[in-house]
């Protein structure tokens, strides 16, 4: 076994003559591959690298590197080949001592010949360089799966380019015709029922922005106070989450609550247009940033909005609500709309057999950062699919209709990212919470 006194012994007898001891600066071949060598170094300070090129020279690799006390030129001295197998280059200005072939054995009756008395050192080498080869083969896995991952993002992008091209056309149909239908509607109210247009402006411009635990409260606040039933309560709650009710409604609520519903659906399908628009952008850039970004972005009115696109997928879900006093941020709205629908969305599919389902969304303002934290009481995420569930193409619906291509919440960290914030996910068996940081600037 190699002890260290082998070595201390070599060292003071065969590398302390001050006559074969050379300094050398960075930067300096010491060593040339297929060169000629008769000498064994030892590094007394400094630290240099060996390099092996291919047949043309075409290809470099560094194969080895060495530090000081330790040996390099092993194989051309023992194997008697006189032949460097590596270009060897001072890192650093190093110090180096050697012995070459004419080195006579000291005490060979009692310590063997100089390959003898050597051959700890050899073995001693070739396990640190077994070492480094295993380390420079991890190395190599990591940057083949980093070059799979890329070129199957690429692959990916490429496909959704094209899907986005078509994508983009219904999505800019659908939104023509929606601003058509929209403007027509107005026009035929105010010529033949301007009475209700209010209703469907209201709808139009607001949507609904209640939560549904907020509507519920409301609801049956609204049945106690005015003797409604449930359904239309709850409509009303909609249209009117907060103050009281104006005489225009209840004089004549179902026609106020039918066209108010209508400019609601309106506002809604405008809502949704754009995010698909933004959606088939993120996807087709999917590494990519979108730098459209305006300076007075309120962040929980991007909350709301993205509650309003979920609303059939929250219709079950006891939604919470706890916004902070937030100052505007800098920010894309629509990439905002983004990250919450795919987080919720996700809640809301893993609450699928949860008895009483519950998102709690809660926002603050802390340190020039906003944090918000979404919660919910769904099953716990194991540690194997929380270390993978931002890694792109990686999903657990595979069944059904509940399909996925493993790209929301891929989607959602770029996002994240390109802001400078950060995203932490934490599960345990109550329940499952986001938390997102991101800078106000």
């Amino acid at each position: 076994m190699y002890q260290p006194k082998t070595l201390q012994r070599i060292i003071d007898i065969y590398f302390t003559d001050p006559e074969r001891v050379i300094s050398v600066k960075a930067g300096t071949q010491v060593l040339r591959q297929d060169g000629f060598n008769d000498r064994l170094y030892w590094v007394k300070q400094g630290e240099l690298c060996g390099y092996l090129q291919n047949d043309n020279n075409s290809l470099t690799a560094r194969i080895f590197r060495v530090r000081q006390g330790m040996f390099f030129g092993v194989h051309s001295f023992f194997s008697r080949t006189l032949v460097a197998s590596t270009t060897v280059i001072a890192e650093t200005d190093s110090e180096l001592a050697w012995i070459d072939l004419d080195t006579q054995a000291v005490e060979p009756e009692v310590y063997g010949s100089l390959s003898e008395q050597f051959m700890p050192v050899m073995m001693h080498e070739l396990a640190q360089r077994q070492v480094l080869a295993g380390m420079q083969a991890f190395e190599k896995e990591k940057a083949l799966q980093k070059l799979y991952a890329a070129e199957q993002m690429t692959t990916l992008g490429q496909l959704a380019a094209g899907i986005a091209h078509e994508l983009n056309n219904a999505v800019g149909v659908l939104s023509s015709k929606t601003e058509g239908l929209q403007g027509a509607i107005c026009r035929f109210l105010q010529e033949s029922k301007p009475e209700v247009s209010h209703f469907l402006e209201l709808g139009i411009d607001h949507g609904q922005q209640a939560p549904s635990a907020q509507v519920r409260k409301r609801a049956r606040e609204l049945q106690e106070m005015y003797g409604l039933g449930r359904e239309q309560a709850r409509q009303l709650a909609r249209a009117q989450p907060q103050g009281e009710i104006p005489a225009s409604w209840l004089a004549n609520l179902d026609e106020a609550l039918q066209y108010w519903d209508l400019g609601r659906d309106l506002h809604d399908m405008r809502l949704a247009s754009k995010h698909a628009t933004c959606i088939v952008r993120s996807v087709k850039q999917l590494g990519g940033t979108d730098n459209v970004r305006q300076p007075d972005i309120d962040l929980n009115d991007t909350i709301n909005k993205s509650l309003s696109l979920l609303q059939s997928n929250l219709r079950r879900v006891n939604v919470l609500l706890r916004p902070g006093e937030l100052p505007s941020m800098s920010a894309s709205s629509t990439e905002l709309v983004q990250i919450w629908v795919n987080i919720i969305k996700n809640a809301c599919d893993a609450m699928e057999g949860t008895p009483e389902p519950q998102l709690e969304i809660t926002t603050r303002h802390s340190r020039n950062r906003l944090l918000v934290t979404i919660s919910n009481n769904g099953p716990m995420i194991d540690e194997a699919t929380r270390r993978k569930i931002f890694q792109p193409n990686f999903t657990t619906k595979k069944g059904g209709l509940s399909f996925g291509l493993g790209l929301g919440l891929a989607i959602v960290q770029r996002i994240v990212h390109s802001y400078g914030g950060t995203i932490a996910l934490k599960s345990d068996p109550e329940t499952t919470r986001f938390r997102i940081k991101l800078p106000i600037t």
